[in-house]
């Protein structure tokens, strides 16, 4: 059967996404009109079907383009999941109409960012990495089965009177704590106009939480429930509260909840392997995951825009010194094309 743009029932697609080994909450419908509405950008979600007309393989695709930083088509942009799910033949197919969709349309990049390898002819990519942490069903063993030094970082926050708030309140807290912590990296931030869609969207499955020192939400932190799991998508502090380590009592009460709703896997969303982010998520005595990124591009080297890139080098250098409002007004501006 030909591979069709859905235009169906999003229930057909997101029943089909759920019944597939390696689906994560990115690949639901839902993300098509959010990402569209936000960001503007050419969603092309793709189907299979079989011979009765049932679906057998789905791949959201998102047109990712600008003059700044080229043409991209990515499944999916700005999060750490995606690529096509169903059955073998299926995946196949729908990855090579898209790596001749990327061909014919002069993409500079194509990337497939699943969670699972895929029996493919495409190149793949290992240079991210997540760490996952298989939870206990009770909050006490999670508790002993850290490290003392983990612990002890817990605790401190705990003692200096940091709090943790959930719920979707904090979507404005938040993105205070999130935008000035990009700034702080150097890297645009995305529009608190995206975190309050979010919270609309997914009011059942987003997760906002923020931790409060002296009144003042010092870290917080966003992210998604899925099937059994839950992923940490984004997560900021405050650089000047560092000495309080509000942050480990933050990530500790994330995991608290997840356990009391009885999910089995906390994810610590993406890094790059040997990097600081690493080495905190690996504290905490998860396990390395792998992502399985496929990819055809024009040239060998060609990756999504990187700080690492020398032509973008010294971006990070120039946002770092900006205002906090100007760079929380400019930041969303140019995210938008960074998938």
């Amino acid at each position: 059967m030909p591979i069709e743009e859905f235009d169906s029932s999003p229930a057909e697609w997101n029943g089909f996404v759920r019944s597939c080994a390696g689906w994560t909450h990115f690949q639901l419908h839902e993300w098509k009109d959010l990402i569209e509405r936000i960001y503007g950008h050419d969603c092309i979600y793709l189907a299979n079907r079989g011979p009765g007309g049932e679906i057998t393989g789905v791949l959201p695709l998102v047109r990712v383009k600008s003059l700044m930083f080229g043409h991209y088509l990515v499944s999916m942009p700005f999060l750490n999941y995606g690529g096509p799910l169903g059955d073998a033949r299926a995946v196949t197919e729908l990855a090579t109409h898209a790596a001749d969709l990327a061909r014919g349309d002069g993409v500079k990049l194509l990337e497939l960012r699943s969670r699972v390898p895929l029996a493919i002819d495409l190149a793949v990519s290992h240079h991210k990495v997540t760490v996952l942490l298989d939870l206990p069903s009770d909050p006490d063993t999670l508790w002993k089965a850290l490290k003392s030094k983990v612990r002890s970082q817990i605790r401190r926050p705990q003692k200096e009177g940091v709090s943790v708030r959930f719920g979707s309140e904090e979507v404005e807290p938040f993105f205070s704590v999130f935008a000035h912590h990009m700034r702080d990296l150097g890297t645009p931030t995305q529009s608190a106009r995206l975190f309050h869609a979010l919270a609309e969207t997914f009011p059942d499955d987003v997760w906002f939480g923020c931790a409060y020192f002296n009144g003042r939400p010092v870290a917080a932190g966003c992210g998604f429930q899925w099937g059994d799991e839950f992923e940490m998508t984004w997560a900021s502090a405050l650089v000047e509260y560092k000495r309080v380590a509000a942050n480990m009592l933050l990530y500790w009460s994330f995991m608290e909840r997840a356990v009391h709703r009885q999910l089995r896997v906390f994810n610590f969303g993406r890094c790059t392997p040997g990097g600081n982010t690493h080495r905190f998520k690996l504290q905490w005595g998860g396990r390395e995951d792998p992502l399985w990124w496929y990819r055809v591009a024009k040239r060998e080297d060609v990756t999504t825009p990187s700080p690492d890139d020398g032509m973008y080098s010294m971006g990070p250098r120039v946002w770092r010194k900006l205002p906090l409002p100007i760079a929380t007004y400019l930041g969303p501006r140019i995210v938008r094309f960074i998938p």
